[in-house]
């Protein structure tokens, strides 16, 4: 298409695509049809969530390949130039088709690590990195969290010394989604201790199956490890694989977040709607309590798929959203623990013991996954922080 199309000639373009390269997903039909899935974070073994890769991986590389892809990035990197929001567009439309899940090393790779190296890298990264991740080729995981530096993530203890042309990366990273099926960790190191904190951290690239790198899987409440730990032992990183320049890692390290959070905002919309549907099928009345529950649930999602629209009238209008990303992700994480409240009193015992039935214990897989949520992403009193900051003016915490 030449120039930008209008929204709804884009869409009606995006449906008429979408039908000749997937299947129309199927009509939802009755209640207690179909998958009752409601999980969290996905509880694969390593072979299944290699094998659900690989399938994703396919579907990527073909809307990639034919123009429905990278939308709003520059021809060069087999983007078409649009504004945004037509991602958006885009992701309405395909809801309706069967194409697979995207799990969080997807959206961390295209709409997250591949804007930073868009915004930091040199031309030589760009060339070497972003085509192959916007296609999937590669994926790129996030080595950033470390549990001695709990919420505050400028205080990284993994070092990186410089040695020669290279650098020689040592340290322990947590709370890694994707790690096992990652080409790519975008470290957060330190590389100055003798500066204050913000200052002293660089960010690399580094390959995850580079000599030195372990990954271990972590063991979730549900029973399943979509999150790692990572080992550098030794990591040998040449320079060329430096995000930014060396002491500006915190920079890069906000660009990357912002996105995060961002993305965070439609969170847990899917699972509330399901809730609201568990609600209008019980097989008796609902309580007054249950009433008032489901009707607050129900006004969150509304108001929280506004608040989606308002961060797409800010990139339509062409600026980056501000507070609005911060204001999503606890929205978000506040609708999840509330989706979890009405289902626990909805189902009482049927919650815990599996009977079999279709739509009760499955919702485990939420209760146990949902509070991971007010720590991922950034931490709830982070966002709180940003917010008191930014927005309120309040005084900004010591810098230590």
């Amino acid at each position: 298409m030449s120039g930008i199309p209008e929204p709804d000639e884009f869409r009606a373009e995006a449906r008429t695509w979408l039908a000749g390269a997937a299947r129309p997903r199927a009509a939802d039909g009755e209640w207690g049809s179909g998958s009752d899935s409601v999980a969290v974070f996905e509880n694969w073994t390593e072979e299944q969530e290699r094998e659900h890769t690989a399938r994703v991986q396919e579907w990527e590389r073909t809307r990639y390949d034919q123009g429905w892809s990278a939308l709003n990035w520059p021809q060069e990197y087999g983007g078409r130039g649009l504004p945004a929001y037509y991602e958006q567009l885009y992701r309405g439309e395909e809801a309706a088709f069967d194409v697979p899940h995207r799990p969080e090393i997807f959206p961390v790779t295209q709409a997250l690590v591949a804007p930073a190296i868009g915004l930091w890298g040199t031309e030589e990264q760009k060339r070497r990195w972003l085509v192959p991740m916007l296609r999937t080729d590669e994926l790129a995981c996030q080595l950033f969290s470390e549990t001695e530096a709990g919420s505050d993530l400028a205080a990284v203890r993994t070092k990186a010394v410089r040695d020669g042309d290279g650098w020689v990366l040592t340290g322990h990273k947590v709370w890694t989604s994707g790690a096992r099926v990652a080409t790519w960790g975008v470290a957060v190191c330190r590389t100055d201790p003798d500066v204050r904190k913000h200052a002293g951290i660089t960010v690399f690239l580094v390959r995850m199956d580079a000599p030195g790198v372990t990954v271990r899987p972590i063991r979730q409440m549900t029973g399943g490890t979509s999150f790692n730990e990572v080992y550098l032992d030794g990591v040998r990183v040449p320079d060329t694989d430096r995000l930014g320049p060396v002491g500006e890692g915190w920079r890069v390290t906000l660009s990357v977040l912002a996105a995060e959070r961002l993305d965070s905002g439609s969170l847990g919309l899917d699972n509330a709607d399901r809730a609201l549907d568990l609600a209008g099928n019980l097989s008796r009345p609902l309580t007054g309590s249950e009433r008032q529950r489901a009707a607050d649930l129900h006004l969150r999602t509304l108001v929280q798929r506004l608040m989606g629209l308002r961060v797409t009238a800010a990139l339509v209008a062409g600026r980056e959203p501000g507070a609005e990303a911060s204001v999503g992700k606890l929205y978000a994480t506040e609708t999840m623990r509330r989706t979890g409240d009405l289902v626990s009193e909805l189902l009482g015992p049927s919650l815990v013991a599996d009977t079999e039935e279709w739509g009760t214990y499955a919702w485990t897989e939420h209760l146990l996954g949902a509070p991971g949520y007010s720590i991922a992403g950034g931490t709830d009193e982070i966002q709180r922080t940003i917010l008191a900051e930014r927005v309120l003016g309040l005084p900004k915490e010591p810098v230590r």
